[in-house]
């Protein structure tokens, strides 16, 4: 189960169904931080080991601001996963970010009220990481060159500006997003970027466009039977994406990302709580 060269996908239900999985097995486990979403369907896809998450769980039973982020990061690193795909639905908050299109967001703006709750770090063991640029580049450029090689309508950059929900944006928040410059919205990804630096897995974002938010005052406000529709046909979009990154990912795990916490940890080794330590064994084994 431990292979430390596993690729990890989170998103909806609908992309654990990949065409030449094999191997397929469900996996039920329990963290330091609690259970995660659900259970995690596990796999061989072009000869690597996948694993695959539905963030809301099966049925979509789990609110954005009900997901145990924690959880669910914590149980990929204990399989091995060292890459990262995160598959988020989003609202545009600019005209050239149309519905169906696929964004390669490459920044993220917090908005969120529940940062305390995206770190794996405190209670006696004090890490500060680097992430000014919180989508590992390295796995960004394998999406871009994939990308370019097929005949999806996507957009190598955006800002992902990340709000609380569950409710979607009031007019006058959208406007204001719109003039800071952010691309798209969404309520999901960025503790996940951030719990997967803290965990040293590669991790990037394919955000799905829905819906253009409630800015656009000609259209309709944004709608869930709206946003299931172009979900719908964006999931494929991003399976057949995926499929096709995996077997360009290395084996090894040696990108800088994956050495996050080099010059990150900042209480002295003979400081560290037992307790604390334990929690987080697997992220801290190779400083033990």
């Amino acid at each position: 189960m431990h292979q430390e060269n596993a690729i990890g996908i989170i998103g909806g239900s609908g992309l654990s169904q990949f065409p030449g999985l094999r191997e397929a097995t469900e996996i039920t486990l329990d963290t330091p931080f609690g259970p995660p979403s659900d259970t995690i369907i596990g796999g061989i896809l072009h000869d690597r080991p996948v694993y695959f998450l539905p963030r809301h769980a099966r049925d979509h039973r789990i609110a954005p601001h009900e997901i145990n982020h924690r959880a669910n990061i914590y149980a990929l690193r204990s399989l091995g996963v060292r890459w990262l795909l995160s598959v988020a639905a989003v609202g545009s908050l600019q005209e050239a970010y149309p519905p169906r299109d696929l964004v390669l967001v490459d920044q993220f703006f917090d908005r969120m009220s529940t940062r305390a709750h995206h770190t794996f770090f405190g209670n006696g063991i004090v890490a500060h990481v680097a992430f000014a640029d919180p989508v590992c580049p390295q796995l960004h450029q394998v999406l871009v060159e994939t990308a370019r090689e097929m005949p999806i309508r996507f957009h190598e950059r955006g800002t992902y500006v990340n709000m609380d929900g569950p409710a979607f944006s009031t007019r006058a928040e959208s406007e204001t997003y719109r003039k800071l410059g952010f691309d798209v919205i969404g309520m999901t990804n960025l503790p996940e970027a951030k719990l997967a630096r803290e965990a040293e897995i590669s991790f990037a974002t394919l955000a799905l466009i829905t819906d253009y938010d409630c800015w656009k005052h000609h259209e309709e406000p944004v709608t869930t039977t709206a946003v299931l529709a172009h979900l719908k046909a964006n999931t494929e979009t991003a399976r057949q994406l995926i499929s096709q990154v995996i077997p360009r990912l290395p084996t090894i795990a040696d990108w800088p990302t994956h050495h996050a916490l080099d010059h990150a940890l900042i209480t002295p080794r003979s400081a560290w709580p037992a307790t604390t330590l334990q929690n987080l064994s697997r992220i801290l084994e190779r400083f033990v």
